[in-house]
């Protein structure tokens, strides 16, 4: 049965708010702040007004017109910087539609992505291109797509067309995204991470995205004067909605950085911003915390994480370091992304947060499973639908407007969210549900300062079995054993093998690559492997 959420956090979410584009969004920003205000900049240290960023957005967009049409979908590979941010704009301010491309996910990958979106121009920069070393993906793609750099756009704009694109800058709302697209009109193109075979495409209105901008205002966890600093790709739902758009569009100076992998460089940088917000995942806030000296995070004062589970130690590692406490929230891409978030005031340990005001939910019954149940979401910031390779350009939307989140979820009499596993994070073992996120940290339990995985592997005789996968060097079952002895956790609920690794890997996104790390346990799925380990 479905429930409405009552548990939005001190104010209200105001829909009204999202019956706009975020190309007037930033118009009415810039309106209300000030067109000189400054309010963008990254490691080159060339920082963006209002008026800026919105003049390099229409003589950019006039140029991109020239080489698309009108609703037409274009790719977007480049990483974090102010060059994205006038990109995206750019393209709404002519009514293009950005599609954000992984460039960590390989060729393969971004040609799915392409068909399912019906992508034929993708817009990089050749010094992008040549930093991250992806010359053989670019021209992979080139053989295959049409393949275009900002530089070469910005050297062919004659003295007309930089006149041409300044006046469009002065009379911003007569341009055609603006005067032309709609608020349910698609607004940007995200596709997931791909663990699944060929990525989808998620396809967010604007409404979507503004609605979970203001969703996340209404917490009341951001001040007036805050600074954000994004390191997170703005491929990655978390980094472009909370990451970029909500601070351009509410008024806070952001700093944008290219890659959350940068451990040593970014804590000064932080500093340098006087950055006072922060999104992550655990991973990264680690390695982040690891290399910092205490003075380069002070500015800091709201510390949010999501996309994985955040580890006691991490915790520990910023309060006893740092004197900072990390919020872990929730959220998936389909959603844009946020669900839920603890803040200030409104945090519960174990918990990834209330619900955001607008957001109704329902539970639904999984066999074998006591409590909890699987999570469904309806709101205003729930995706348009899907594009898939075996429909290109045909979105499907979700039915009833309902998204399927497929985590197994507990909800208190308080309404703080509890995430136990993924559904399809369950084994069956011996006609019993185990979820493999707990037998993680019964992992972790034992060996707390280091990172593990668990993934399933067919069994023969058991239908499935566990694996661990660790970065524990020399790791053995004998210690979570009698860990598990003491604890009272049944010998079912551990793995059969353990494989120690270097270091786990990760997707782009900071996510775990499960595809990489199933195909790690997969020595262990043979029939004889089946029967040899009983």
């Amino acid at each position: 049965m479905a429930q409405l959420n009552e548990n939005g956090g001190p104010t209200a979410f105001d829909p009204r708010l999202c019956n706009r584009t975020l190309f007037s969004a930033l118009l009415d920003a810039r309106q209300r702040h000030g067109g000189k205000t400054q309010i963008l900049d990254d490691p080159d240290r060339k920082p963006l007004s209002y008026d800026r960023l919105l003049l390099g957005a229409a003589v950019l967009g006039r140029a991109i017109a020239k080489i698309s049409r009108p609703g037409e979908n274009i790719g977007v590979l480049l990483p974090n910087g102010n060059g994205v941010a006038v990109t995206l704009f750019a393209l709404h301010a002519y009514g293009r539609v950005p599609a954000m491309l992984n460039f960590t996910s390989g060729a393969r990958g971004l040609l799915g992505a392409c068909k399912a979106a019906e992508i034929t121009t993708i817009l990089t920069a050749h010094r992008f291109i040549e930093l991250a070393d992806l010359q053989p993906l670019a021209e992979g793609l080139a053989k295959a797509l049409n393949v275009v750099y900002l530089e070469d756009l910005r050297d062919g704009l004659g003295l007309g067309a930089k006149l041409g694109g300044a006046l469009n800058a002065k009379l911003p709302r007569s341009l055609p995204g603006a005067a032309r697209t709609r608020p349910d009109d698609p607004a940007v193109i995200l596709f997931t991470s791909g663990t699944e075979g060929f990525p989808k495409g998620v396809v967010l209105s604007h409404r979507n995205i503004l609605a979970n901008c203001y969703q996340c205002e209404a917490l009341g966890a951001f001040e007036e004067d805050d600074r954000f600093f994004t390191a997170l790709p703005v491929f990655h739902s978390f980094g472009l909605t909370p990451g970029m758009i909500l601070p351009l569009v509410t008024g806070r100076p952001l700093f944008l950085y290219p890659s959350p992998l940068h451990y040593k460089m970014i804590p000064p940088l932080i500093r340098r911003a006087r950055a006072s917000v922060i999104f992550g995942t655990d991973t990264f806030a680690a390695g982040w915390a690891k290399a910092a000296e205490p003075q380069d995070l002070a500015s800091l004062r709201l510390v949010v994480l999501g996309a994985e589970r955040v580890r006691e130690q991490t915790r520990a590692l910023w309060q006893d370091k740092l004197g900072l406490e990390l919020y872990e929230g929730y959220g998936a891409t389909e959603t844009a992304p946020v669900i839920s978030c603890n803040v200030p005031g409104a945090s519960e340990h174990n918990t990834v947060g209330r619900l955001l005001s607008g957001i109704d939910y329902e539970l639904t019954p999984v066999p074998g499973l006591d409590t909890g149940g699987r999570l469904r979401v309806r709101g205003p910031n729930v995706m348009t639908g899907y594009l898939t390779v075996d429909a290109p350009g045909e979105i499907v939307p979700p039915e009833g407007g309902w998204h399927d989140t497929g985590d197994i979820v507990q909800i208190d009499d308080e309404g703080f969210l509890a995430i136990r596993g993924r559904a399809k994070r369950f084994a069956k073992i011996g006609g019993e549900m185990i979820s493999l996120a707990a037998v993680e940290a019964y992992a972790a339990s034992v060996w707390p300062d280091n990172a593990h995985a668990v993934v399933a592997v067919e069994d023969t005789r058991k239908g499935e079995r566990l694996i661990l996968i660790t970065d524990h060097e020399g790791a053995e079952r004998e210690p979570l054993c009698e860990w598990a002895k003491q604890h009272g956790v049944s010998e079912l609920q551990l793995p059969k093998h353990i494989v120690c690794v270097d270091a786990l890997p990760v997707l782009g996104t900071g996510k775990l690559d499960y595809v990489a790390m199933n195909e790690l346990a997969a020595q262990f799925a043979t029939p004889a492997a089946g029967v040899a380990a009983e």
